[in-house]
């Protein structure tokens, strides 16, 4: 190595000292660290438009760091990486590999594959058999082209060259599938599963890999040796399987919810686990991370004791440690090696040989279970994906001198190029049918102008948590008619999709019904307590409620969100507003927000939503008042519609009719009037390109119908006939719009206001549309009531009526006129022409 190891410190004393913190391996370790994250995810945040997984940028981080491309400055390479360090880095970065194969096992849900059965184990066992079968024959080729290959055992060489031929990275796949919205899908299923087998065998094969391969070319190993490391590798999986994991099942129990006990010591017990089975795979003879990935698989998937583990550990080891094992594999990768038209030949003859094999074997077993061809070819390039595992055995096959410089170099690129083509390759092969469904009620308007008597109302319900589950049940309840239609409530979870594993394991115990509706999800503590409080409160009336989670990115889950409404035919998708607030000692309000990406998720919503949207402002909503149930007869909630004109505003007055119905919803209608002689000044919008749609409201740039607007009139005149005696109804004069609508607000007399968002204002609105804005999403009205500087006690609930033509929106400027109609002041320049608001 050219350095006394023993003299190698830990610490330095400083630069002041005359220290370089560079030459002593703790600040060396520090500096690689941050390097390796650093490079790592920028190249993630290059790659993200591609959708590639998180695996591609680590590895080709790595290549960049080494010998292949940075690396070539000696400098630069025993400054940074020097040849001493190296042991310290793969120490490191080996703890964290050892922990990433026990998430792997508590990601492999071992239940998922006897519930797929034949079909997944057929797929499986043609997708491993096949490659392998090709990987022999390419290491035949490898031996007698590549320099020094043929030093090896044949044996060993030829297990090696079929395994990393044959292996589906497990964890890249459901990465992939849940990038592709492809998880709860029939093809995502069977993938998962087959992967699921198609891991189990490749362990099996690298225990074989390991157990063949001595120290090096030169050694001479009995025979009988390999059968006692096979020997004894079952012995510790059966150890494992009957004494370990009924044990593992007790403490899981002991960990449950139920039980007020301090988790802690089970937690670090657990951890421990990971160590104590690492050393004891490698004591046998086997590589340690097969110990600490058998023992993931004792833990048990159901509860919270595995999702209390992936806390305490994900972050850091996916995060942190993991990268610096790529780092290390790319520090041994040198692309150098392969030079000349004879090595870049071989690399074309992996990558092709790899991919025609796992793909064509997949393929025709798929076909032969009456799969259709788009989904078997799909599948044959799902099960194609590399990545970490395929790296894992690699290095092991470096570390036991297996495979060489060049053969090494080789096999990296073809796992980075397969990974590569799977995402664009099956997006442009496969997508999942999104028929859309038959005409139906797309408002509440519609369902009145049929015969109610025969209609259901369909509501898609959207939580981000626990919180806002009274809220809902008192909103789905109050609107809830006790006389019309029956009531059909879908519930949505939705969850983030990050890099975490936790994500996966939510999807792990989801029962596949189409994309990305679940309908049962199997015991886990979420669904224990929101489906237990949604399916008490079915009891009530006629309502049915069907659970379900929507796992995907923040940048993409609207469109699970718009999906499900078209295909339930839902006629309202309820939002949670991403801050939830209330009320604290005195006039003070504690607010919660989830976060800005969430709050983009409730726009695109309304931009693309196929119905009328409603978005929830919660102040404690269902948690101050009894909820109002059938048999009511004490009023629970007070319920104040504002009305100003436009279709939103009659979508709400609509909800405000359905609330009316319940005897335990006492609802007060509003109506803002314009001030006598100030009809004839209309108020002029222009479109305006100078401004964002973040920081101004927007309004419909659709043509407006004067006939239609008039309805107005109609619909009061209908409302107050039908809902004589049940329904209070008052015309406020509005001399001071804002001062009036936050009075309403802050007087606490109203539990929930009602308003509609005002794409189409009227003048006593437009006239706000030049005013500070929070949020822009709710439209004038509704971002003054939802402002927590305002002190507003009510919870408000902003509607916005789906309507095809009003989907286009633009920021507007307000343009003042005179008492004459003209134009008063300079106008500033924006595009298009001046409307007049009426």
């Amino acid at each position: 190595m050219g350095v006394n190891v023993t003299s190698i410190k830990t610490s330095s004393n400083g630069a002041w000292q005359g220290d370089n913190p560079l030459d002593f391996a703790f600040p060396l370790l520090i500096v690689q660290t941050t390097l390796i994250l650093v490079l790592s995810r920028f190249l993630a945040f290059l790659l993200k438009p591609l959708r590639q997984p998180k695996v591609i940028a680590e590895i080709v981080g790595g290549i960049l760091l080494g010998p292949s491309a940075f690396g070539r400055n000696k400098d630069y390479l025993h400054r940074i990486f020097p040849s001493w360090s190296m042991p310290i880095l793969e120490t490191v970065a080996s703890i964290g590999l050892l922990f990433f194969l026990f998430l792997v096992g508590l990601e492999l849900d071992l239940s998922s594959i006897r519930r797929t059965g034949k079909r997944a184990f057929g797929i499986a066992l043609s997708g491993i058999s096949l490659p392998f079968i090709c990987g022999i024959g390419v290491a035949f080729v490898i031996r007698k082209t590549v320099e020094g290959a043929d030093k090896v055992g044949f044996g060993q060489f030829l297990v090696f060259m079929g395994v990393a031929l044959s292996i589906t990275a497990f964890p890249v796949l459901a990465r992939i599938l849940a990038e592709l919205k492809l998880l709860t899908t029939q093809l995502g299923e069977i993938a998962m599963a087959a992967a699921a087998f198609n891991d189990v065998a490749a362990w099996i094969l690298l225990a074989l890999a390991v157990a063949l391969a001595g120290d090096g070319p030169g050694e001479q190993k009995s025979p009988l040796i390999s059968v006692w490391v096979l020997l004894s590798g079952v012995a510790f999986v059966v150890f494992m399987m009957v004494v370990i994991r009924p044990a593992m099942k007790w403490v899981a129990r002991r960990c449950s919810p139920e039980r007020d006990v301090v988790n802690e010591p089970y937690i670090c017990l657990t951890l421990a686990g990971v160590m104590v089975s690492g050393f004891m795979t490698d004591l046998i003879g086997i590589h340690s991370i097969f110990g600490a990935f058998i023992f993931g698989l004792t833990i048990p998937k159901e509860g919270e004791f595995a999702e209390r583990l992936i806390e305490r550990i994900e972050d850091f080891v996916s995060g942190l440690l993991l990268p610096l094992y790529f780092a290390s594999s790319g520090l041994k990768t040198d692309v150098a090696k392969i030079s000349g038209g004879r090595a870049w030949g071989l690399l074309m003859l992996v990558i092709s040989t790899a991919c025609a094999g796992k793909i064509i074997g997949t393929f025709a077993v798929a076909l032969m279970f009456r799969m259709a061809v788009r989904e078997s070819l799909a599948l044959g390039v799902l099960m194609n994906t590399k990545g970490l595992v395929e790296l894992i055995v690699l290095n092991i096959g470096k570390e036991k001198q297996v495979l060489n410089d060049e053969v090494f170099a080789i096999l990296v690129l073809m796992a980075l190029v397969t990974t590569f083509i799977t995402t664009p390759t099956v997006m442009a092969i496969y997508k999942p049918a999104r028929g859309s469904s038959a005409l139906t009620h797309r408002k509440l308007r519609d369902l009145t102008n049929t015969d109610e008597s025969k209609q259901e109302l369909r509501i898609l319900a959207c939580l981000h948590g626990l919180g806002n589950v009274p809220s809902i049940i008192t909103l789905i309840e109050s609107t809830r008619s006790t006389k019309k239609s029956q009531l059909k409530l879908f519930i949505m979870h939705l969850v983030e999709l990050t890099e975490r594993s936790s994500s996966i394991i939510m999807v792990h115990r989801a029962r596949r019904n189409g994309l990305p509706f679940i309908n049962r999800l199997r015991r886990g503590v979420w669904h224990d307590r929101v489906t237990g409080a949604f399916q008490a409160y079915s009891q009530l009336g006629r309502v049915s409620v069907r659970p379900a989670t929507a796992i995907s990115a923040l940048s993409t889950i609207h469109e699970d969100i718009c999906h499900v409404a078209e295909t339930k035919r839902v006629t309202m998708i309820v939002l949670p507003f991403h801050k939830q607030q209330w009320r604290g000692e005195g006039d003070e309000q504690t607010v919660e927000n989830v976060g800005h990406g969430w709050r983009l998720v409730n726009q695109r919503v309304l931009k693309n939503a196929p119905c009328s949207v409603a978005v929830l402002v919660d102040r404690g909503f269902g948690n101050g008042a009894q909820t109002p149930g059938p048999t009511a007869t004490t009023t629970a909630q007070s319920v104040c519609i504002l009305f100003f004109g436009g279709a939103d505003d009659r979508e709400a007055l609509e909800l405000g009719g359905r609330m009316a119905e319940h005897p335990a919803v006492k609802v007060t209608v509003v109506r803002f009037v314009e001030t006598e002689g100030s009809e004839r000044n209309g108020v002029l919008l222009r479109p305006s390109a100078s401004k964002s749609n973040e920081k101004n409201y927007s309004f419909c740039t659709a043509k407006l119908n004067p006939e239609k607007e008039k309805a107005n009139e109609a619909v009061i005149a209908e409302f107050k006939s039908k809902w004589d005696g049940m329904v209070e109804y008052t015309e406020k004069t509005a001399s001071n719009l804002i001062d009036d609508v936050l009075g309403l607000g802050q007087c606490g007399d109203y539990d929930l206001i009602v308003v509609g968002k005002g794409r189409f204002p009227s003048p006593m609105v437009a006239k706000l549309a030049d005013q500070q804005v929070e949020h822009p999403e709710l439209g004038p009205v509704g971002d003054l009531l939802a402002s927590s500087s305002h002190r507003v006690l009510s919870s408000v609930l902003v509607i916005q009526q789906h309507d095809p033509t009003h989907t286009e929106e633009t920021p507007a400027t307000k343009v003042a006129q005179d008492d004459d109609g003209e134009l008063k002041g300079e106008v500033t320049s924006g595009v298009g022409e001046i409307s007049k608001v009426v």
